[in-house]
C-alpha cells in the first residue's frame, strides 16, 4: 500500500486537492479531523491539556476552546512544544490505526492530509510527498479573503510555517496552484495519473 503525504502551506489549496482525491474514491486521512477527535471530551489528551494549561482553555460545553488555547501557545515556542507533545502522539496513534484498517481492506493507495507534515517531522513516515504550493502573495490574499483576517494576522499565520521552498526540494511531486480552479484540477489530474502509473502497484 502506497502512503502519500499531502501537504501545503496555509492558503495553498491543499484542502481543495484533498476533496478532488476523495471525489476519485481515494481514502484520505485528514490530520485536522484526527486532531479534533484526539482532544474530544473524555479523551486522555484533553485531560492532559487541562492539566497543563488550565480550565480556561475549555469551553462551557466541555470541548476544547481552540481560540483560547491558540492565544496561550501562539508566539511561545515552549508552550507550543508542550501542546504538541500531548496532541501529536494521540493523532499519530489514530493515523496508524486507520492506515492498518485501510491496509487490511486491501487499499492500494492512501493519502494522509497533513498541513504540518514537515514541521511535525513526519516526512520520513510517508512513501512519497505531494506538495501543493502557491506564491506567498497569492496565499496571503487568499487567507485574508477566506478567513476575514487582517494582513498582520495572515502574515503571522504564514510565518508560523516553514517556507515552501525547502518543502519543494523534499517533495516527489509538486502542484503549483497559482491560477484558476479549473487549472488546478487539470494539474492535479496529470500529477495523480503519474503517481498511479509510476508508484501504485
Amino acid at each position: 500500500m502506497l502512503i502519500v503525504g499531502l501537504t501545503g502551506n496555509i492558503g495553498s489549496g491543499k484542502s481543495t486537492v484533498a476533496r478532488l482525491l476523495e471525489s476519485r474514491g481515494v481514502p484520505v486521512i485528514d490530520a485536522d479531523v484526527l486532531a479534533r477527535e484526539a482532544v474530544a471530551p473524555g479523551t486522555p489528551a484533553l485531560a492532559a491539556i487541562i492539566a497543563r494549561f488550565g480550565a480556561t482553555v475549555i469551553a462551557p460545553d466541555g470541548t476544547l476552546d481552540r481560540p483560547a488555547l491558540r492565544h496561550v501557545v501562539f508566539g511561545d515556542p515552549a508552550e507550543r512544544a508542550a501542546l504538541d507533545a500531548i496532541v501529536h502522539p494521540a493523532v499519530d496513534a489514530r493515523r496508524r490505526a486507520l492506515l492498518k484498517t485501510q491496509r487490511e481492506a486491501g487499499a492500494r493507495v492512501v493519502v494522509c492530509d497533513i498541513p504540518l507534515l514537515f514541521e511535525a517531522g513526519l516526512a520520513d513516515t510517508m512513501d512519497l510527498i505531494l506538495l501543493i504550493d502557491a506564491p506567498r502573495d497569492v496565499r496571503l490574499a487568499r487567507i485574508m479573503r477566506d478567513r476575514a483576517l487582517t494582513r498582520a494576522e495572515a502574515v503571522a499565520m504564514i510565518d508560523a510555517q516553514l517556507p515552501s521552498e525547502g518543502k519543494r526540494a523534499r517533495s516527489a511531486y509538486v502542484i503549483d496552484n497559482d491560477s484558476t480552479l479549473d487549472e488546478l484540477r487539470t494539474r492535479f489530474e496529470a500529477v495523480w495519473r503519474a503517481i498511479e502509473h509510476d508508484r501504485v502497484s
